[in-house]
């Protein structure tokens, strides 16, 4: 039988590394630090990365073992997302914003033997420190007091600081192993939003893959041209695979640390000019108010990529008018690596265009190297037509096949990932994701989109935020229930609001029930979190208001 003559070379993160390197050494990484911001270039932070993995090496770490990180998006968390893998071992992004006990459940199930963690984060992490069973050491990110946390460790635990790691350290006394392309690399857990969280394991190949197929033209490629500011947490799936697709082409990365409210990002985008950026909806929402009020300086902005929430065509409409700046939508999850679908317009389309905008408020069109199908509630695969909704499924080179120590077989359908997502698709493959299965409203027998009222309700010039659950009912099983944030000092009521979403949706749609409450609940990745919503409607605790 013929074979090709191709050389068998691995795809592992130590090419991108090498690459980025050689290419891009007079690339920059910028960390902001509130009131300035340090910088260091691609070829010293390299020469961090050795010496970050020579003394994890003499800290005891040895191949496939696990090594935490508890910090925010700065140049020791990039070093640590290079070195940890490259060395063999797997790095474990854990989510500052999980509840103790989930925290601990992921530690513990993970196996982390060592957690390096930002100084600042320090009394987070204090909280679960005692139940932490396999960790066997802390290397602290800087000169901060933790005596909180050494006080709440297990007994024995040893604590170093991360600049003497790199000190004491001789990279030239540590040769990086070729690791298999098929070695674990990087491990997250989802959300968690029922049940235990579940953990993904990255390997090198699937990383790999997803940093090329961002980089394709199909996706949202970066070059040594941009100034990339990544807001999306490098806690949260590998910060949709930003760092590793910025050192691959050579764009700086600009570091927000821990100040991710409206003004001091807005100050971080004036001084550092990125030109392109990514983010959840909530963030651009909170900027967008912050610039009524305040004089900002977006003008370096050229593109946004906004996701893990539906994006309110409002939105991305008041960055296009306002600023000039495109946003568009990217869709995946933990499972997806993340990025599998992003919704660029098609060919022949003018940007700038109604045309243009009405593509965007699509979830997105898959990228190569993933493959996606809708099927109904019997498991039969239901056609392109823009038309028949069912779940989305998908498969690909950078799909999750399982869970770590949990088989889940519900959670998979004949090798195909079942996401819980509701859509339809095109005959071009544009997906429009209606609802998550467990949020949407089966009223009467039909299905209500809280996404597509949510979306509405946003663009009302006196709602901050707006999320819609299924409540029950005795007539129609389900209704949706309205819960609406105003603006301070608003006079808006349920009857308006209610008025204003009658020009965008059948009359059967339109909320009998609304209640106005002071901040949506978010989950730890700052998505709307309808369980909490949910819960305290069962127990009485929203005061609604029926029309």
């Amino acid at each position: 039988m013929m074979q090709s003559t191709m050389q068998d070379f691995p795809l592992n993160i130590g090419m991108i590394f090498r690459h980025g390197r050689a290419l891009h050494g007079d690339s920059e990484i910028v960390t902001f630090e509130g009131e300035a911001s340090r910088h260091a270039s691609f070829a010293e932070v390299a020469d961090r990365v050795e010496r970050l993995a020579v003394g994890l090496r003499a800290l005891g770490i040895q191949p496939g073992e696990r090594v935490a990180t508890f910090m925010w998006n700065t140049q020791e968390h990039l070093e640590a997302y290079f070195a940890v893998p490259m060395q063999g071992a797997v790095l474990h992004t854990l989510n500052i914003r999980l509840f103790p006990e989930q925290l601990a459940y992921i530690v513990n199930h993970a196996g982390d033997k060592v957690i390096v963690v930002d100084d600042v984060l320090a009394p987070l992490l204090a909280r679960v420190a005692g139940e932490l069973d396999t960790v066997e050491g802390y290397v602290v990110v800087g000169d901060g007091d933790v005596a909180v946390l050494e006080d709440a460790a297990r007994e024995g635990v040893p604590f170093v600081r991360y600049h003497d790691v790199l000190a004491n350290a001789d990279p030239g006394s540590f040769e990086f192993p070729e690791v298999d392309e098929w070695a674990p690399a990087a491990m997250c857990y989802t959300s968690g939003t029922t049940g235990n969280p579940k953990g993904v394991v990255y390997s090198h190949r699937s990383t790999f893959l997803h940093t090329i197929g961002i980089q394709t033209g199909s996706g949202l490629p970066y070059t040594w041209n941009d100034r990339l500011l990544p807001i999306v947490p490098m806690f949260h799936a590998n910060a949709w695979g930003a760092p590793y697709a910025a050192w691959m082409a050579g764009a700086d990365l600009l570091m927000p640390g821990r100040y991710l409210q409206a003004e001091p990002l807005a100050k971080f985008i004036a001084s550092e000019r990125p030109t392109v950026t990514c983010a959840v909806p909530t963030i651009w929402a909170d900027l967008l108010r912050h610039s009524e009020n305040h004089d900002v300086d977006f003008s370096s902005l050229q593109r946004i990529t906004c996701g893990g929430a539906a994006v309110p065509r409002a939105l991305m409409e008041a960055f296009q008018d306002r600023f000039g700046i495109r946003m568009l939508q990217a869709w995946g999850m933990t499972e997806t690596s993340p990025v599998a679908a992003i919704s660029l317009p098609p060919r022949g389309v003018e940007p700038g265009t109604k045309e243009e905008m009405d593509w965007r408020t699509f979830t997105g069109r898959p990228l190569p190297g993933v493959e996606l199908r809708i099927v109904d509630d019997d498991g039969v695969v239901l056609p392109w037509d823009g038309e028949a909704v069912g779940e989305i499924e998908v498969r690909g080179s950078w799909i999750t096949g399982s869970y770590y120590g949990d088989p889940a077989p519900e959670k998979f359908d004949d090798g195909w990932l079942r996401t819980g997502d509701i859509a339809s698709v095109t005959p071009n493959g544009y997906v429009k994701i209606s609802d998550r299965s467990k949020d949407v409203i089966k009223s009467g027998g039909e299905w209500i989109s809280s996404v597509e009222l949510e979306g509405h309700l946003i663009a009302h010039p006196d709602v901050v935020e707006a999320a819609v659950i299924a409540v029950p009912d005795p007539r129609w099983d389900e209704r949706p229930l309205a819960c609406v944030v105003l603006r301070d000092g608003s006079t808006v009521c349920a009857a308006d609001l209610r008025d204003f979403l009658a020009s965008y949706v059948a009359k059967w749609q339109l909320p009998e029930r609304w209640t106005f409450i002071a901040e949506v609940p978010k989950t730890s990745v700052g998505k709307f979190d309808k369980k909490v919503l949910r819960a305290q409607h069962a127990e009485g605790e929203l005061e609604v208001e029926e029309l």
